[in-house]
């Protein structure tokens, strides 16, 4: 078992309180064993220059989107609060809401009232990064926005940025609403925000994101900047919308309707 943040943290104020010097903790520390993925990348992972996904809302049903929600939610350790307080990663809202710049009045009722799934569009040009004091939200390399719940101090700067609603805060103890913790994924605290990560933890073992794992084939994940990859084959002969296009952000979520 390899040693994370906290137990760093907790060694060395052990130390300092008990008076102890600084080659004690030096020590303590070099009896946790290292975990061979800390320090080496699983040749498994799944890798892309820029991550993005396609939602196919034609193959999509109500039933469909439910699952899809269940398995991130259940992946994530996401509580299911009942209320207003209520935290998200993937949901799903009418067209209107979804997409209320559209300007077609004349949407087929289908489309209208159809259910669009939702979540974080890990926006090419991220407002929530550049707003984010502590640096706990960031973009890495291959696109995807992520956020670190230890350095986030609850500013909720990140939330009022974000044009589309896809973070969450945590307004009290997420963990005795979580059904069936999944003790391979961190639980959040009280104070911080959290969000879609596109399932990064899954990425670095070769699987694709759990929402995409039930979707049957509605929701296509790959490299953007790969044209052979589905994800341009599909963009290539499809008709696709993004959320507020006008606002600048360069999503990487694409509809097709």
């Amino acid at each position: 078992m390899g040693i994370n943040r906290r137990e760093f943290l907790k060694i060395v104020g052990i130390s300092a309180v008990a008076g102890l010097g600084g080659a004690t903790a030096v020590d303590l520390l070099r009896r946790a064993p290292v975990e061979a993925s800390q320090v080496s990348p699983n040749p498994k992972a799944l890798t892309a220059k820029r991550w993005a996904m396609v939602i196919d809302t034609r193959k999509l049903t109500e039933a469909d989107c439910k699952r899809m929600i269940e398995a991130c939610h259940r992946v994530h350790n996401v509580p299911d609060i009942g209320t207003k307080q209520e935290v998200k990663w993937i949901w799903t809202e009418e067209y209107e809401h979804a997409f209320p710049d559209d300007m077609n009045k004349f949407v087929s009722d289908e489309v209208k009232h159809k259910p669009f799934l939702l979540l974080c569009n890990h926006c090419d040009e991220p407002a929530c990064v550049r707003v984010c004091p502590t640096k706990a939200t960031y973009k890495r390399p291959d696109g995807i926005v992520m956020m670190d719940m230890h350095r986030c101090i609850g500013c909720r700067f990140c939330m009022a940025a974000c044009p589309f609603g896809a973070r969450s805060f945590n307004f009290g103890d997420p963990r005795p609403y979580i059904k069936e913790e999944n003790r391979k994924y961190p639980t959040r605290m009280r104070g911080v925000v959290e969000k879609c990560t596109f399932c990064t933890e899954r990425l670095e073992e070769g699987l694709m994101p759990a929402c995409v794992e039930v979707s049957n084939g509605a929701l296509i994940f790959g490299d953007l900047d790969d044209p052979n990859s589905e994800v341009r084959q599909v963009l290539r002969s499809n008709y696709s919308i993004r959320r507020k296009p006008n606002l600048g952000t360069q999503p990487c979520v694409y509809y097709i309707v």
